[in-house]
């Protein structure tokens, strides 16, 4: 499909632009100002070397000025922006129907795609700083109120803004609850990450919730046996990147695994 193949190439850009949200959000910088450079000469990065994927291949991963290595994982975060953007076309690119269907469809369409995006940084960050940026969260789920209502206006869809709404704050309060009662034992970003995840799952359905909740606990608890089991028990582990893990299972297999999962009791 050409339409999830431009997506694709768009969402490589976006990676780009990832690559300076995770380097510079953590340390409190701009990500527009200044250009960037070459943390090892200084030199800005000319825009035929800010090509994503392809200039760091024909630059063979080095500074075109000094040679210094340029890690791996910016060409890997613009791989994972153009899989990302491309995957997310795929599942919710428009079909016909009404004119406010179809724009309600494209609306819905492009929140998924800023939570492709955000997954990304979100993921990176905590793994490495072990931090949910509130700069990023919260025009998360400020993209997802506003659209889910634009598009539950314009499709007549109450049921489904319901369900975001809802899936939201129980999904929220229950992360919440840890961390009221025992402070400390949960992160807070954890905690407004949880609530912006349910309102995305929750737009999209009951299974698509539970299916992502669910996913969420047993990644993050394969993640959490596979530390205890390589000796690396008390290490701190970046729930984050697993729950928007299980909240894309969710979104992208949801219906698929829970139809799956009732049909072995022969229910439907």
């Amino acid at each position: 499909m050409v339409a999830v193949a431009v997506w694709a190439v768009f969402g490589s850009a976006v990676g780009s632009f990832l690559n300076v949200v995770i380097h510079r959000v953590p340390a409190g910088r701009s990500v527009v100002r200044p250009s960037s450079a070459c943390g090892a000469c200084g030199h800005e990065i000319r825009w035929y070397d800010n090509i994503p994927i392809l200039s760091w291949l024909a630059l063979r991963g080095r500074c075109r000025d000094c040679s210094a290595p340029i890690s791996a994982r910016y060409p890997l975060i613009e791989l994972a922006g153009a899989a990302g953007f491309g995957i997310v076309a795929w599942a919710f690119f428009p079909g016909t129907g009404s004119t406010t269907q179809v724009v309600a469809d494209w609306i819905v369409l492009g929140a998924f795609q800023v939570l492709a995006a955000a997954s990304i940084a979100l993921a990176a960050i905590d793994l490495e700083t072990r931090r949910l940026p509130n700069v990023i969260v919260a025009p998360l789920a400020a993209v997802g109120a506003v659209a889910f209502l634009a598009a539950a206006v314009l499709a007549g869809n109450w049921s489904a803004l319901l369900g975001a709404l809802v899936g939201g704050l129980v999904l929220g309060g229950f992360y919440a609850l840890p961390a009221l009662v025992r402070p400390g034992s949960m992160g807070m970003g954890d905690v407004k990450l949880a609530g912006v995840l349910g309102l995305y799952l929750g737009w999209l359905g009951l299974e698509t919730w539970l299916v992502g909740v669910v996913g969420g606990f047993l990644i993050a608890g394969i993640v959490g046996v596979a530390l205890i089991a390589a000796g690396r028990r008390g290490t701190t582990v970046a729930l984050g990147p697993w729950l928007l893990a299980g909240a894309w299972l969710g979104i992208l297999a949801g219906h698929i695994i829970a139809a799956a999962y009732l049909g072995i009791f022969g229910l439907h």
